[in-house]
């Protein structure tokens, strides 16, 4: 008996058993959301709603007086957005440098910068926040775009990507008359546009679902991204299950949408090579 079949078979199996066990809990997130709380109490587990409403949407999107959840939603879109642009500059211009610009001690300090990653992030949190004070950051964007801008990771992940494009490619260009900003600008960027897509995913969803960081320099809940307000709404909505999924649900869509169409780029990085066609 032939083995590939069966072994593609049982993939098969499994990716449809782990595919499940993830839907699952949205689609029962997502009816219950038109569901009607005293039904929800009442009826005890039920997958389909027995009264379809949308006023927990629009009680949510609409009644800020006690969770302001389009200004979080808001903060929250500006904060993400500033720091993947902000993110792909820095870190595209440092991979650049590692990788393909030659100067004195550049290894050592590379090698040094990769062994900042062996420390947890949560030593940096007292004397970051010193500094976010002291610059008179608190409770601005600033705080949370700004500290995680030049990620030791997106640097390293960059640079290994630019180390498979051939640097005759470089010297071709500076024949040409090309300077090192133009190589930069015009040969590398668009060479390594699919790991730049993947950390530009990554930082916007880890700068969105980052809860820790902007629950410490946000105490103004006007100003407050949205993970840390669904920690407010949470206390808020305690009582009532399908409001507390409902602002959830709302919470996921913004990355959701950005897997949905990135996720070809996603695949293409996988292969740190495949940024060089032939």
């Amino acid at each position: 008996m032939n083995k590939k079949p069966v072994t593609k078979i049982v993939s098969l199996l499994f990716l449809l058993f782990m595919a499940f066990i993830w839907i699952v809990p949205l689609a029962y997130s997502f009816l219950t959301s038109f569901k009607v709380e005293a039904d929800l109490q009442s009826s005890g587990f039920t997958i389909l709603p027995i009264h379809w409403v949308i006023t927990n949407y629009q009680e949510v999107l609409f009644n800020n007086t006690s969770a302001p959840l389009a200004k979080w939603f808001m903060n929250s879109l500006i904060i993400s957005v500033s720091q993947t642009v902000l993110v792909l500059v820095i870190v595209s211009l440092a991979g650049y440098g590692y990788s393909r610009m030659k100067f004195k001690g550049r290894d050592a300090i590379f090698v040094f910068l990769m062994a900042t990653m062996m420390f947890p992030a949560v030593v940096n949190l007292i004397p970051l926040y010193k500094i976010i004070d002291t610059f008179g950051w608190v409770n601005s964007y600033l705080a949370a775009i700004v500290p995680g801008a030049a990620g030791v990771f997106n640097i390293f992940l960059i640079r290994q990507f630019m180390a498979g494009i051939p640097k005759e490619f470089d010297e071709s260009a500076r024949v040409d008359g090309a300077s090192d900003f133009q190589i930069f600008t015009k040969l590398i960027l668009p060479l390594i546009r699919p790991v730049l897509t993947v950390v530009a995913l990554f930082t916007f969803t880890a700068s969105w679902n980052d809860f820790l960081w902007p629950s410490i320099v946000f105490n103004d809940i006007e100003k407050m991204p949205i993970t840390p307000g669904l920690q407010l709404a949470q206390g808020m909505y305690v009582l009532d299950i399908s409001l507390s999924l409902t602002v959830a649900l709302i919470a996921i869509i913004p990355t959701f949408i950005l897997y949905l169409f990135t996720q070809k780029y996603f695949m293409e990085s996988l292969s740190l090579s495949s940024g060089v066609k032939g």
